[in-house]
């Protein structure tokens, strides 16, 4: 079965040349992208949909999200805008009222949130376990994890659970814990900041699970100065997030890492992940996203959804404040939010060993993940924000709204 979307105003491939193309059409077949180019010269398919002078851009990629929770923080947000100290616990919080909630209301809560994401057109998007803090509940969380998300990140090292000694708990992190996460996830984290975990700790986290075979990925960098950034390159981490707190020698670092890559070819480095929706809703400074970019960092955008600290799931909402607040270009914020979401993830180009379609761009033989906006073009996202601009919504090939 294939379909033709046509009478495109702008399509934004986000591919390795990052064409933007007038006038365009597109054609899946099945979950894959079967060509592109000039609407006038697009084959026939089976069906025809008529964009109407719509913009396409690949579907958001939302490469950091805390979906697996239950409960609510309003009153710690509440306080926070006030300026209010709030010590009511936090993450605690968040953790007492998933372990006290079911299975099946905790995955229809999760399902819930993945539904909201797509439907403002997120088609790919990772999740992390870190709200059960026990070899059981993380094990459930990665559980469900799995059956909701495109990938899932351990985060038992997200907090020391109160009453508990910090090392003996990371010893539970880097054993029994992570075996019993080990059959449902692809990556580790780790809350690498004062107050959470030490760099020593934090170094233990990423060796035993990169000894475990899991890809590694680091929240660093969001409270102060500290050593996340420069942990996440030793240990070749694919991404490191929040980086609101960089020294020159943290970006050189980042920028070095891809050094020796070029579009698919040679060694990875570390993408430098923002997530603005936090920064505004914490009141933190924004990371400086401009700056990395000029120094050659790769940029990806994710929303961080979570019960406390940014409980949204609106890339366009991550979008429109790197452009309006962190001085990137359109262009540029797209690409972080859907190209850098995937390059994040690994999944920028096709796995042919296990069949996995490369995502966050438009390209022939990529996953058919496509994202209409009711704007003529991205610049829209920007210029009207706020405003709901997702018309349609494709994923793996399906529509999905």
């Amino acid at each position: 079965m294939s379909t033709l979307l046509t009478n495109l105003g702008e399509l934004m491939t986000q591919d390795q040349e990052q064409r933007v193309l007038r006038n365009a059409a597109v054609v899946i077949e099945g979950e894959r992208i079967a060509w592109l180019g000039a609407a006038a010269a697009a084959p026939a398919a089976d069906d025809v949909f008529d964009a109407e002078g719509r913009a396409l851009l690949p579907g958001w990629v939302d490469s950091h999200t805390h979906l697996i929770f239950a409960g609510d923080r309003t009153a710690e947000f509440e306080a926070r805008m006030a300026g209010e100290s709030y010590s009511a616990g936090g993450i605690a919080v968040t953790t007492g009222a998933t372990r006290s909630t079911g299975d099946y209301d905790l995955t229809r809560l999760a399902l819930g949130r993945v539904a909201e994401a797509v439907s403002q057109g997120t088609t790919y998007l990772e999740t992390k376990t870190g709200y059960g803090l026990d070899v059981e509940q993380e094990a459930r969380s990665a559980r469900i994890a799995s059956t909701v998300a495109d990938e899932v990140t351990y985060l038992g090292a997200h907090l020391v659970p109160a009453g508990m000694d910090a090392d003996d708990y990371t010893d539970l992190v880097c054993g029994p814990m992570l075996d019993a996460v080990r059959p449902y996830v692809k990556w580790a984290d780790v809350f690498c900041e004062r107050g959470a975990f030490t760099e020593e700790q934090s170094r233990r986290v990423l060796r035993a699970c990169r000894n475990a075979g899991l890809g590694l990925r680091v929240h660093g960098n969001q409270l102060g100065p500290g050593p996340g950034v420069q942990l996440a390159v030793e240990f070749g981490a694919a991404s490191v997030d929040h980086v609101n707190y960089l020294s020159d020698e943290d970006v050189d670092a980042l920028a070095a890492s891809w050094s020796g890559w070029d579009a698919g070819s040679g060694a990875r480095g570390t993408v430098a992940t923002c997530l603005p929706a936090c920064d505004l809703s914490t009141r933190q400074p924004l990371a400086p996203g401009r700056s990395l970019l000029d120094a050659g960092v790769p940029l990806a955008l994710a929303s961080n959804c979570n019960p406390g600290t940014s409980y949204t799931s609106s890339m366009a909402y991550c979008v429109t404040t790197a452009v309006l607040q962190m001085r990137l270009s359109v262009h540029e914020a797209v690409r972080a939010a859907t190209y850098g979401g995937a390059l994040a993830l690994g999944r920028e180009l096709g796995n042919d060993v296990d069949g996995e379609r490369a995502v966050g761009s438009i390209a022939v033989g990529h996953r058919a993940d496509l994202h209409l906006l009711n704007a003529p073009s991205a610049t829209h996202l920007a210029y009207r924000p706020g405003m709901p601009l997702t018309h349609a919504v494709w994923r793996a090939g399906v529509r999905a709204r």
